[in-house]
């Protein structure tokens, strides 16, 4: 995924796509917002013939089985509709997993103190790609913590939100333990607002394909 210039009413996400990715965004966008859903990453690849996954969560970052298959139930008439590839596809709608791609702001002051590879579309510190923990965070950058800094490189750099292309959390055994938590408590506390009883056994990491 790139920086995109490009707007979707409502997404206040810092790496969108282009091209066809950025067509099929605009098309589902507004279904997801109205279901409850909010857009992570939208790709296209090769794999199995033609795949279009669509990365998807709740506003509180939680994701089953059952919402994907939701997402996909909602999200297929419109692109049938719109039509935006011309080719057969393969239509996968997933969570975006523990080592998730960070696309919002509030993406890296969620997981602040974790590892992430970072790649800017210009040079920062003379540099493209980054790699380190995620520190502090205003409104227009974030700090990386770097855990190998190069002789004479300094420990930190304060990176642009605007010259990100793409950042993704590295997978550890901290983070694999916070993100077990976060979605344990945000899964309580959406049973909490439904009326639900708490019950042991939330589900991890979901994905479905259609």
């Amino acid at each position: 995924m790139t920086a995109e210039t490009g707007n979707i009413d409502g997404d206040d996400r810092i790496i969108r796509e282009s091209g066809v990715d950025a067509r099929v965004a605009a098309i589902i966008a507004p279904v997801l917002r109205a279901t409850g859903f909010r857009l992570v990453r939208v790709r296209l690849s090769g794999q199995n013939g033609l795949t279009l996954q669509i990365m998807v969560e709740r506003e509180d970052g939680t994701m089953t089985v059952e919402d994907c298959e939701e997402v996909s139930r909602a999200v297929s008439p419109v692109l049938d509709v719109d039509d935006p590839i011309d080719k057969a596809y393969h239509l996968e709608v997933s969570s975006p997993g523990i080592d998730r791609p960070l696309v919002r702001k509030a993406d890296f002051k969620a997981w602040a103190g974790h590892l992430v590879k970072l790649e800017t579309s210009i040079l920062v510190a003379d540099r493209k790609r980054f790699r380190g923990r995620i520190g502090e965070s205003d409104e227009d950058s974030v700090v990386i913590e770097r855990d190998q800094p190069a002789y004479g490189e300094e420990p930190t750099v304060r990176i642009p939100f605007e010259t990100i292309a793409d950042a993704r959390l590295i997978l550890t055994d901290d983070l694999i333990r916070d993100a077990l938590s976060k979605d344990n408590k945000a899964r309580k506390e959406a049973k909490k607002r439904r009326g639900e009883p708490d019950e042991d056994g939330a589900e991890d990491e979901t994905e479905t394909e259609e």
